[in-house]
């Protein structure tokens, strides 16, 4: 078994989740036994006991145990299939913007982001067979399988780091559109409400803590505006994540009596008219941010999938009437 080892963070490695880190230098070692490493802590950043989502800069000195380093000598080495020309044709396809460091596609709904027990095919994996190392495309944010729009795409790591800390800072600008069951009361407000995973049989969602709860709960808030409404029956909602936690825009507006049409997770499946397809109407409509390289400002907005427009069309809502992201 080997020992204790001090690895220092390299350049391209600063700005990255701790966790991250960990999954790519040491691929044999899984989630659990990170966090239990973290949790006693024999895992230190620079001395310092550390967290899973803490990012860790360059030159800093991370605290490696020996279970980690058993777990890289014992795990085969990750090797990905080089991308087929049907998969690279799909990401030219789904394309919105690109230059020499940073790709936007527009992501269809039902195409899942990362890989998981029963997802083969994803977008992580496709990334994965378009480059080598440095050069290996990375994603630098997550949207739910059923979400369609906006995802931003690093073409190498050093820019997945500085784009992974404007995330991190929230100096990114997104903008979500929806199409909710009822209208939301205010027209416009702030939905400021701690969430915690709910466990069950049906997969992973969350909840609004109680207050017993509140101390292993994540802070969430959203801004939302009604930008139409179809008399009592239906809204069309722009929404502003102040925070990034799962599933946080879905929970959020079930909490508030107005889930979003077709999700099955929160309520919403059970209030789309049967003339509609019944599939989770939650679009990222556009995402602002300062390029890391040039400070010069990004605007992409992905244009809505047919389900919604479908929607629209029924309640008779007119999506080029405005970007209806006026919420504050």
């Amino acid at each position: 078994m080997s020992g204790v080892a001090l690895v220092t963070v390299s350049e391209d490695e600063g700005g990255m989740r701790l966790d991250r880190w960990f999954r790519e230098r040491y691929p044999g070692l899984g989630h659990g036994a990170l966090q239990k490493l973290l949790r006693t802590g024999q895992v230190r950043v620079d001395g310092a006991r550390a967290k899973a989502n803490q990012r860790i800069e360059s030159g800093q000195e991370v605290r490696v145990p020996p279970m980690a380093t058993s777990a890289e000598d014992a795990a085969p080495k990750k090797t990905h299939e080089r991308a087929s020309d049907a998969d690279r044709r799909l990401i030219e396809e789904l394309t919105l913007y690109e230059d020499k460091d940073i790709l936007v596609l527009n992501k269809p709904a039902g195409l899942a982001v990362q890989g998981g027990t029963k997802t083969k095919r994803h977008i992580d994996g496709i990334l994965a067979g378009m480059g080598e190392g440095e050069k290996r495309p990375r994603l630098v944010h997550r949207l739910d399988r059923e979400t369609s729009g906006v995802l931003v795409i690093a073409k190498r790591r050093a820019i997945a780091a500085d784009m992974g800390k404007a995330f991190a800072t929230r100096s990114v600008r997104k903008i979500y559109w929806a199409v909710v069951g009822g209208v939301p009361q205010p027209l416009q407000g702030r939905i400021s409400l701690d969430l915690i995973k709910a466990r069950g049989p049906d997969g992973d969602r969350v909840r609004p803590a109680r207050e017993e709860e509140v101390e292993d709960a994540q802070r969430a808030v959203t801004n939302y505006s009604v930008a139409d409404r179809a008399a009592d029956k239906a809204a069309w909602v722009s929404l502003k994540p102040v925070t990034g936690r799962q599933h946080q825009l879905r929970a959020h507006m079930s909490a508030i009596g107005t889930p979003i049409l077709g999700d099955d997770k929160y309520g919403g499946d059970r209030l789309v008219p049967p003339v509609l397809t019944n599939r989770l109407h939650l679009h990222a409509r556009r995402v602002t941010f300062k390029h890391p390289r040039n400070g010069e400002t990004v605007d992409v907005t992905a244009p809505l999938p047919a389900h919604m427009l479908e929607t629209f069309t029924f309640f008779g809502f007119e999506a080029n009437a405005g970007e209806a992201d006026s919420a504050e």
